[in-house]
């Protein structure tokens, strides 16, 4: 069996039942983006990582800032999408000799803004030589307190399903990137503006804290792999099924414009496309529009309910705009079982 027979995800299956036990202060280990530990006292510690490698997950023409800036934004939203607090980056980059000093100084620019921009700070890291594809590896570490800790595990059938933002714009602007001809027939602002959603993400830091402040969620995660992948993790992890109504999927103009140019669907690039970095989470039917309201007072960012959860023998469905009724598909961003054009 070769890996791309796994995918992404059966891979980390095989290799969570390969490791040893992990010891009784870790919270959540393998098979969520974020660890959880007890150390004891009022908060739980977080911990995560993320990779980003040059002609997989962005191109060379990318610019050095554009790359920490993302890079810093990736690991952010994991913490966030806990509820958490970031504090401290450990950084890992694997470099060609060639490059220049110009280059590290501006993607550390980037680093460095993306994350003083939630309160968080860069103690250490290490380098490395590669003849490859340069790599950079973030390491970020976190805090939430144990009463606000929001995990993928905890839907439960009734409740809402809702998402922050607008979904599918780092997908148009991956088109855009890697098709220069459709760039030129969307107007300028709506093209920088999938542009900029894709290359120079926001993570949603503020939101998941004040998501979590409010103890009317019930589950929560960062859409990175795309809004149908990610659904599906909480329904896995939450044993539950979803129905989700396309209609209500958030997405912006230019996201509009560009699905008329492709002859695609809008909601269907917002369903499917990934590194978005909203949150989407689950409440209480009776509560979620009120937390809904809550959050977008609170932040300024708005927050959409598109669906149900539904008892897991029910099954995960998604509800046309025409009405019908399809089976919700894992399609999204699934490392080794594709080719990305690269970020």
């Amino acid at each position: 069996m070769r890996i791309k027979d796994l995918g992404e995800f059966g891979l980390i299956k095989r290799i969570g039942r390969l490791l040893p036990p992990c010891s009784g202060d870790v919270v959540v280990g393998v098979g969520d983006d974020v660890a959880v530990v007890d150390t004891g006292g009022k908060h739980y510690l977080l911990l995560t990582c993320d990779i980003q490698v040059e002609n997989t997950h962005f191109l060379p023409s990318v610019s050095p800032y554009q790359l920490g800036l993302k890079a810093a934004a990736v690991n952010l939203s994991d913490i966030g999408a806990k509820g958490g607090e970031p504090l401290h980056f450990l950084v890992s980059l694997a470099l060609r000799a060639e490059t220049s000093v110009e280059w590290v100084d501006e993607f550390y620019r980037g680093l460095g803004e993306g994350a003083s921009r939630h309160g968080a700070d860069i103690i250490g890291g290490n380098l490395s030589h590669t003849q490859g594809p340069q790599v950079v590896d973030l390491f970020l570490t976190g805090r939430v307190k144990k009463e606000e800790l929001l995990l993928r595990g905890g839907a439960r059938p009734g409740d809402k399903v809702l998402v922050t933002g607008q979904l599918g714009n780092a997908k148009g602007g991956l088109f855009l990137l890697t098709q220069e001809d459709l760039r030129e027939k969307l107007t300028p602002e709506r093209a920088e503006a999938l542009l900029t959603a894709l290359l120079t993400p926001t993570p949603r830091v503020r939101e998941g804290q004040a998501i979590a402040r409010t103890g009317k969620a019930t589950a929560m995660l960062d859409i990175s792999d795309g809004l149908a992948q990610d659904l599906l993790h909480i329904c896995e992890a939450s044993r539950v099924g979803v129905r989700i109504w396309a209609e209500k999927i958030p997405f912006s103009f230019a996201l509009e414009e560009l699905g008329q140019l492709l002859g695609t669907p809008p909601w269907l690039l917002a369903l499917e496309g990934g590194e978005d970095y909203e949150l989407c989470f689950t409440s209480p039917a009776e509560e979620a529009e009120e937390l809904a309201e809550e959050v977008e007072r609170t932040t300024g960012i708005p927050v959409t309910i598109i669906g149900e959860v539904l008892p897991q023998e029910e099954e995960r469905w998604l509800v046309t705009p025409q009405g019908e009724e399809r089976l919700l598909s894992p399609r999204g961003w699934n490392h080794f079982r594709e080719a990305k054009d690269g970020s």
